[in-house]
């Protein structure tokens, strides 16, 4: 597509036309927004020569290289730029290309990048003769994974990606879209699904936006009361991790976890630095410390997000030794449930335990838990199958979990 004309595209209230020299100021005040500075490519911090560059040099360039297509996207009544989409690399041997996106902070909340997208994909299959569209974006980049999904792409897994940012991680989420993905567009020149993706698994209210609304902030900090004060429920940190590693060599929690045995300091910095923000980027699940009135390590509590299932969860914890016996375990554990219900639109969260282990019994129970039986052989355990307990937490339970976590 080497020096083609760009063209301009109109679709349902949006008008996609190629950048120009006096749109640098409404790209350097766009880009003065945190999160497209966390989550994209532009530098940072954005200055005027860095907008003045792109409009002027980088995007008329990809265009008569037949490297990119970059739109700037406006209202298409008002004329008012609302963002930035298009074909961040194209591949004209495989004949792929890659979309690339961003929504001013002014515009967001009106589907701006989905309509967009969905219209770039269009005319990239039927213009350029693409057979496929690649989406790529730093694990934990929610916002942008939900457009790709309502935008029609299939979320293929992870790869590690070439050009990290400097503050994020290396693991990315790579996605697709083909064009029998794509409808075509209605009678009115809409995008064949409606922009807000009403009806579809990633609309607005379902799981997927819900979810993805509450793993792209930050991991939020709970409290709980117990008899000595309040307790926080929050991420694991540096100053944690002694006590981690002195907590997972206690023999009874050898006894009734699997944490690795010997336990070592690296243990604690992967538990803490990447397996508990990788669940929660991830959207997974979270990790919590119980921190005492303190502030002072007291335990960890996990929630993990059911792959099988999306309305169920399980819970795991562990208290450390001096903290035993205070209570902080079934009001930390209440407090997590009470959030994770409504949050993450959970129907069940699931409790298992060794048989025998009554602290960790006792914990469910006081948090609301109802016993259910007891799964023979139920989990793995150090080389064997031992038989557990099971038990359950539903939101229609009564107030106990709730009174707990208050």
């Amino acid at each position: 597509m080497a020096d083609v004309t760009p063209p301009e595209i109109t679709e349902d209230g949006l008008l996609l036309r190629p950048w120009e020299p006096a749109d640098a100021d409404v790209v350097h005040r766009a880009c003065q927004d945190p999160d497209i500075q966390r989550w994209t490519t532009v530098p940072s911090p954005y200055l005027p020569e860095h907008a003045k560059g792109f409009v002027t040099e980088m995007a008329p360039a990809a265009w008569a290289n037949g490297t990119g297509a970059p739109f700037a996207v406006c209202d298409a009544t008002t004329g008012e730029v609302l963002g930035s989409c298009g074909l961040v690399s194209i591949n004209q041997t495989l004949r792929t290309g890659e979309v690339g996106y961003w929504t001013a902070p002014w515009a967001r909340g009106r589907a701006v990048a989905v309509v967009a997208t969905r219209a770039v994909a269009r005319w990239a299959f039927r213009e350029l003769g693409l057979r496929r569209l690649i989406w790529q974006a730093e694990v934990g980049n929610h916002a942008s994974r939900l457009v790709a999904l309502r935008a029609g792409f299939r979320i293929d897994g992870e790869l590690r990606l070439a050009q990290p940012h400097p503050r994020g991680t290396a693991d990315g989420w790579v996605g697709s879209l083909l064009p029998t993905d794509l409808p075509d567009p209605d009678e009115h020149g809409n995008g064949g699904v409606e922009p807000t993706g009403k009806g579809g698994p990633a609309a607005p209210g379902s799981l997927v936006a819900l979810r993805a609304a509450v793993f792209g902030r930050t991991q939020p900090m709970l409290f709980a009361n117990a008899a000595d004060g309040e307790i926080r429920l929050r991420r694991p940190e540096e100053r944690d991790l002694d006590a981690i590693v002195t907590a997972c060599r206690d023999p009874e929690t050898v006894r009734w976890t699997t944490v690795p045995d010997p336990y070592q300091r690296s243990d604690a910095e992967f538990y803490a630095h990447e397996y508990a923000t990788g669940r929660w980027a991830r959207g997974q699940g979270a990790v919590f410390v119980i921190a005492d009135p303190d502030d002072n390590f007291a335990g960890t509590l996990e929630l993990r997000l059911s792959a099988a299932d999306p309305g169920v969860a399980d819970v795991g914890y562990l208290v450390a030794p001096h903290a035993r016996g205070r209570g902080y375990c079934s009001r930390g554990l209440a407090a997590v449930c009470a959030w994770a219900f409504p949050s993450l639109g959970l129907w069940r969260i699931e409790w298992r335990a060794h048989l025998g282990n009554d602290a960790s019994r006792r914990a469910a129970e006081k948090a609301g838990f109802t016993m259910e039986g007891v799964a023979r052989q139920g989990i793995p355990h150090r080389g064997a199958r031992v038989d557990v307990w099971v038990g359950a937490l539903l939101p229609s339970d009564d107030s106990a979990y709730r009174e707990a976590g208050s």
